[in-house]
């Protein structure tokens, strides 16, 4: 006698659920420009390494599992896309589209390999806003993205939570970046709404961008201070000349009468006082570890892959990035590319075993030098 379909699922066994954690990818609109150029503000080299990850997570012995990919912000990097030739703060949501339509046409092999991943039973992505990419919260790039990928992404405006795990992007715990949550738009006397974006972005676009247009890794490099004492003997003029206009910006930041780009004098001076470019934030996650009901933490953000444990259930990963960045530490001096992520996998007791983990990507005998 032939079992019916009901029969059969309750008795095969249940599917492996895994999750895949990453962050700070800044897709850009791509390694060539239209015009053939190479573009030196992209940051994302990595399109056939990220296409064989979802690959090798979607086959062999994860062949039938579950996989949910969680992009815990920043995946796309709106900040340093330009819209008709100019950087700009004043984002409406017109704007951000046509951003979003150039991004995913620069990384057309990754989008699609996106929308195979979802292709397969049981595989969901879920969307985690962070500070560059804060453009997804506008309802129109959200359905764009859907739309790119083939599936109904599953958005989250600051924190996604499961069994006991908690996971946010990390730019809410540090001053420059902070968003107001009961505001992500502005709206008052404005033809139309913009993102209300926080200091940090006004600072990026308007500071930081100009200062890469010389040294365009100039965000990339650790420590802060140790950077800075190098560019003091090695590039004086340039060193001494952009920190009086360092000066000058948050002096105008305090004293502009626009509410869309002024900053309360005691913002700013807590920006200051925090001013890291590469933030720690195992405290903040220590705290929400105090919650008896979370048992992991899980952010990105630093741009600095991290693991700590305090208590046999009081876990933290951060998940770094997947662009480059350069060390003046002794340790570890030198350029350091790790594609760092974190691997949940269920254990039999229900809950969620996070390890931290480094995509070497398949063999291959050769690829393009990643010049920028």
């Amino acid at each position: 006698m032939e079992k019916t379909k009901a029969e059969i699922s309750s008795t095969s066994p249940a599917k492996k659920k895994i999750k895949l954690v990453m962050s700070d990818l800044h897709l850009g609109v791509g390694r060539t420009l239209e015009n053939g150029q190479i573009n030196s503000l992209e940051e994302f080299y990595f399109d056939e390494k990220l296409v064989e990850f979802l690959h090798y997570y979607t086959n062999g012995k994860y062949a039938d599992a579950q996989v949910e990919l969680i992009l815990n912000g920043d995946i796309l990097n709106f900040l340093q896309v330009d819209y008709k030739g100019h950087f700009l703060t004043v984002l409406t949501e017109d704007i951000c589209l046509d951003i979003l339509d150039r991004i995913l046409k620069g990384h057309a092999q990754v989008f699609k390999a996106l929308r195979d991943f979802v292709s397969i039973e049981g595989n969901s992505i879920t969307y985690v806003v962070g500070n560059h990419d804060q453009a997804m919260m506008w309802p129109a790039l959200r359905s764009r993205l859907n739309e790119a990928v083939g599936t109904a992404v599953n958005f989250k405006s600051l924190v996604y939570f499961f069994d006991g795990v908690h996971i946010e992007h990390g730019h809410m715990h540090e001053s420059a970046n902070r968003v107001d949550p009961r505001r992500f738009f502005l709206k008052k006397d404005l033809p139309e709404p913009i993102l209300n974006l926080p200091f940090g972005s006004h600072f990026f676009v308007d500071f930081v961008l100009k200062v890469k247009q010389k040294h365009p890794h100039v965000d990339k490099i650790r420590p802060f201070n140790k950077m800075m004492r190098w560019a003091l003997f090695n590039e004086t003029g340039f060193t001494i000349t952009y920190f009086l206009k360092l000066i000058l910006f948050f002096a105008k930041a305090i004293l502009r009468n626009d509410s869309k780009t002024s900053f309360p004098f005691s913002r700013v001076v807590k920006v200051i006082a925090e001013s890291a470019i590469f933030p720690d934030l195992s405290e903040s996650a220590r705290r929400i570890l105090a919650d008896e009901r979370v048992h992991t933490v899980c952010f990105g953000h630093t741009h600095v892959y991290q693991y700590r444990q305090w208590a046999q259930n009081m876990e933290y990963f951060n998940t770094g990035t997947w662009t480059d960045l350069t060390s003046l530490d002794i340790a570890s001096l030198g350029k350091i590319t790790k594609l760092s992520y974190v691997l949940f996998e269920y254990s039999e007791d229900g809950r969620p075993r996070g390890r931290l983990k480094e995509w070497h990507g398949y063999h291959r005998i050769e690829e393009d030098v990643a010049i920028a």
